[in-house]
């Protein structure tokens, strides 16, 4: 019986044992598993900056974060998520980096790191040509504007027009379908988005005063500040050898 009870006693010592080596080893393991490869999330549903095209992720963030990792000696692992989860998801550590035209503000800076912002833009009004009620932001009020959620979008008109009757979607596609089939009279999206989407629809139109002036940065986890001066000096690299303003002209120029 007290061998039995020794027995016991030291299987349960050496499990505890091992837990411990186990737990103290975490951290290492997963500094180890990001000292070359930054983990990206994005909602890729957003052209020019993310979306699929031909079953491949693309777009001017997705091909700027890649050209950062590569002048930083990083590879990029890529996770898609809706757009409201990209926040949350680098405070509870999924990831590393949000790529996925994020403004920077105030309210999100206090719970992610921002690089440099890397390109200006701001939110605009988009609605059918034909509609002759909306000529300017102010005359949102009392229309059915929709947005996606989880965006500064929702956020601005709720605090600058709160007459304005919102309607929040998961997808940026959602968001200009519903004006497209009357559900809503008006979206407010990012300018780049905005300009590319009435490219291919003559029917859509943007109206020429913004809603607001915007930049985008690449929010960073809280606990990485050094990545996030990686990244940055990365960013001033691509900037001055001119490979930064290559991919501004093939995926933001007006055509």
């Amino acid at each position: 019986m007290t061998q039995r009870r020794s027995f016991i006693q030291r299987s349960t010592q050496l499990l505890a044992a091992a837990a411990l080596t186990t737990l103290a080893s975490l951290p290492l393991m997963a500094q180890a598993q990001t000292v070359d490869v930054i983990r990206v999330a994005t909602d890729a549903t957003f052209p020019p900056f993310e979306f699929y095209k031909d079953g491949k992720r693309t777009g001017f963030d997705v091909e700027l974060i890649e050209l950062l990792a590569k002048n930083m000696g990083k590879k990029v692992e890529w996770t898609d998520i809706d757009f409201k989860g990209l926040i949350p998801g680098l405070v509870s550590r999924r990831f590393d980096v949000a790529s996925s035209a994020i403004y920077i503000t105030e309210e999100r800076r206090r719970v992610v790191n921002f690089t440099d912002p890397y390109y200006p833009g701001g939110l605009v009004v988009l609605t059918k040509a034909s509609n002759t009620t909306i000529k300017q932001p102010s005359d949102l009020a009392g229309k059915k504007v929709s947005v996606q959620v989880g965006t500064k979008s929702a956020n601005y008109l709720k605090e600058f027009y709160p007459q304005a009757e919102r309607i929040e979607v998961e997808k940026n596609q959602e968001m200009f379908n519903l004006v497209e089939i009357g559900r809503a009279d008006a979206a407010v999206t990012g300018k780049p988005a905005a300009l590319e989407y009435i490219k291919t629809r003559p029917g859509m139109k943007v109206l020429d005063k913004q809603v607001s002036i915007e930049l985008y940065g690449y929010a960073v986890r809280k606990d990485l500040p050094q990545l996030t001066e990686e990244m940055n000096t990365a960013l001033k690299k691509v900037k001055l050898d001119g490979s930064y303003d290559k991919l501004v002209q093939k995926w933001l120029s007006a055509k």
